[in-house]
């Protein structure tokens, strides 16, 4: 199976086309690389060798492929800190110096800091990754979570923190699980998924909610929810920093609706909460916000889109929350402009009353308000650097009227901003490591474009000189799905292209959360298409207003945004000169059977039902490839560990398109071992990073950068 064929423009491996047929539905479909499905069957072992010699090969004739490399490292090897989380008299935080592979866990006590945890220093190859960590509600104990080689199947540990030393652990069957300490430090709630004895294929299922007393085995771990519910859902937990209230939410899949159970600690034992549901069978996402001293009676606050498709902010109190929406005080109401991401809760004897600190995305960039729990009044409107993302809040201690979080943008690596609720503005936390030096070179705008329907979105294009001045080598990027939001944030590789004198567009769709709930819901399911549409409306837009230079558009995606680039490159083979296709899902009938798939069919649909089977054929890449077309050039990368979108859809629709095409080609699959789908080494992402932006600049006619340092403008713009 591995001897080379010819064909109209290189040789490739050979791939047997097997005649594979299933009919689902009264429909015939064919699936003639099945058989690249099994990763381990020596056909498939040699046809993965044959394709690693050929990427290497290609990979050798790339012009500027060591400038791009050493332009992206030297724009990754920024300073970067997240947000503190303070428990007692400690303050916890990640840091990345510009040298360093992974972030480290930081701790600061009494005025001095240390490296607590250092993922390097665990594992030196630099494949052990710190998923997730949580410190007790006193800051002595601290609970982290590791997994190795990309697959995000963590294992827990308990360190003290005075002394590093581990009292507690492994615990296992893990995935990034929220961690909620109970007062003391001597139990916690977590979750974990069945493992072994699971049916096969669903050993990351079928989760459940465990209570765990520090220093005794997890098989005595309590189970306290989860118990005949869907194999399918995914939990949280929290526990407020008093201890009285457990609260559990409960999300089928990737669905947006939660459900959501309360249990007060001081009526019933930590080992048998008593879990009422506060929401059950809605579609609508709600979260529970909650501060210490909270009695029955007192006053929590809830987020949602229930009844509010941007979302808005409730007040109830919690001996009222099993009444549901009718019990609920509307406190901040739904803007009809932007979508309500986060809240933070600021009380205490300092404050005549309690603050609201709400993050917005508008047209997909941020904004800060401040207010008024009670009322609801509008305070103040927090002063953002620029143009940009805004993420992981966290609330200083109860009284300090304190909170923190992270700002980027284009061009701006993280840095963290303080909110004093006695002054209501920021500064720059203390902590936070120094600012990158100004490079220039970057300019961004946000502009409208009007897709095939009629329906405007908007994009950000990051150019050399933030208009239109000359066609462009441009590089086209989209997600639109999971109502996730496509924000503006610091990335080498939108950097070095851009720097390079290209032009960089950053697309929000339907099927994302730009726009709400109501526009995630336009383009998923049965209007996945609209997704797709607006992305060819988007290339079209810079094409039309002289951003690009027509045949001179590449594209890029990973993960659903590998499913977005696999279905325009099969929709639209003409259009782009260049397609990076990354860790992507691209066989959609059969994308439930492997890795988290499952999970995935409220947001696309499943093959069981016919009328979604329909759908997903409609334009599921891997069963439109077309022999006889001429595609473009396309690079598709898997990573071995990946636990999330199987890397059998890259090698499927690998061996398709090198038996389809007809074009100049080529048609590559970057493999690589020991990383998974998310969070990796900086020195592993920049060489990923550098390869995709050589193999499209080889295409797009963009010569690689020649040197370093600041060149053309530098600032924000925006129309």
């Amino acid at each position: 199976m591995t001897s080379v064929v010819p064909s109209a423009q290189r040789r490739y491996p050979r791939a047997v086309r097997q005649d594979v047929v299933e009919e689902l539905h009264g429909r015939r479909v064919a699936d003639p690389y099945r058989w690249l499905e099994d990763p381990a069957a020596d056909a498939t072992v040699r046809w993965g060798e044959a394709q690693d010699a050929l990427y290497e090969a290609e990979r050798a004739s790339w012009p500027g492929l060591g400038r791009w490399h050493d332009e992206v490292a030297r724009l990754t090897a920024v300073d970067r800190a997240t947000p503190p989380t303070v428990r007692g008299e400690r303050a916890f935080w990640q840091r990345q110096l510009a040298d360093d592979e992974h972030p480290v866990l930081m701790v600061a006590e009494g005025g001095a800091e240390r490296v607590l945890l250092d993922p390097f220093s665990l594992d030196p190859s630099g494949r052990t990754v710190l998923d997730a960590w949580q410190p007790s509600l006193e800051g002595g104990l601290l609970a982290y979570q590791v997994s190795v080689n990309g697959t995000e199947d963590s294992r827990l540990r308990v360190i003290e923190v005075a002394t590093g030393k581990v009292v507690d652990g492994p615990v296992g069957r893990m995935r990034r699980s929220s961690v909620a300490w109970l007062p003391g430090g001597e139990a916690f709630y977590y979750v974990r998924h069945r493992g072994p004895g699971a049916p096969p294929g669903e050993e990351r299922y079928h989760r459940r909610v465990y209570l765990h007393r520090v220093g005794t085995a997890p098989e005595s771990d309590v189970l306290v929810f989860g118990e005949g519910r869907e194999k399918t859902e995914f939990y949280s937990v929290s526990v407020t920093s008093d201890g009285r209230w457990l609260c559990v939410t409960a999300t089928l899949g990737t669905g947006r609706g939660t459900d959501l159970f309360l249990a007060d600690l001081a009526e019933s034992p930590p080992d048998r909460p008593r879990l009422r549901p506060v929401q059950e069978g809605m579609d609508a996402a709600t979260r529970l916000h909650a501060v210490p001293g909270t009695g029955p009676r007192d006053t929590v606050w809830l987020r949602t889109d229930r009844g509010a498709a941007r979302g808005r902010v409730v007040a109830c109190r919690p001996v009222d929350l099993e009444r549901g929406p009718g019990a609920w005080r509307e406190v901040v109401a739904e803007r009809p402009d932007a979508v309500l991401t986060h809240l933070v809760v600021l009380s205490g004897p300092q404050l005549d009353r309690p603050l609201g600190l709400v993050a917005w995305v508008r047209h997909m960039a941020a904004e800060v308000t401040v207010h008024d729990l009670v009322d609801g009044r509008l305070l103040a409107e927090v002063p953002l650097p620029g143009t940009g993302a805004v993420g992981d809040f966290t609330a200083g201690p109860h009284g300090s009227g304190l909170a923190w979080f992270a700002y980027t943008d284009f061009g701006t690596p993280p840095r963290v901003l303080c909110f004093d609720a006695g002054t209501l503005g920021v500064t720059r936390w203390e902590r936070d490591v120094p600012d990158a030096p100004e490079l220039g070179g970057a300019v961004t705008r946000r502009v409208t474009f009007t897709s095939g329907d009629g329906t405007r979105a908007r994009m950000f294009v990051i150019s050399p000189g933030g208009r239109p001045d000359e066609p462009r080598p441009a590089l086209l990027a989209g997600y639109g799905g999971f109502g996730q939001t496509m924000t503006p944030r610091h990335r080498a590789q939108v950097l070095a292209w851009v720097r390079a004198g290209g032009v960089f567009a950053w697309a929000g769709l339907r099927g994302g959360g730009e726009e709400g709930e109501e526009w995630h819901r336009a383009g998923s399911g049965a209007n996945k298409q609209n997704t797709f549409d607006d992305f060819a409306a988007a290339a079209d837009h810079l094409v039309a207003e002289g951003w690009a230079a027509e045949g001179r558009i590449g594209i890029i995606g990973g993960s659903n945004g590998g499913l977005l680039v696999g279905a325009a490159l099969t929709q639209w083979p003409g259009t782009f000169a260049a397609v990076v296709c990354m860790s992507p899902l691209l066989d959609m009938v059969r994308y439930e059977l492997s890795g988290l798939g499952p999970s995935w069919v409220p947001e696309y649909g499943s093959a069981r039902d016919p009328e979604q089977l329909r759908t997903l054929l409609s334009y599921s890449p891997y069963h439109r490839v077309t022999p006889g077309t001429a595609y473009p050039a396309v690079l598709l990368t898997a990573s071995e560990g990946d636990t999330r979108t199987d890397p059998l859809h890259a090698r499927k629709m690998c061996a398709a398109l090198q038996h389809a095409t007809s074009g100049q080609g080529p048609v590559l699959l970057r493999r690589e071992r020991g990383v998974g789908h998310g969070v990796r080494a900086a020195s592993s992402a920049v060489a990923l990073q550098a390869e995709c932006l050589a193999f499209t600049a080889a295409r797009l006619g963009l010569a690689a950068p020649r040197r370093s340092g600041p060149s053309g403008p530098a600032g924000r713009e925006e129309a």
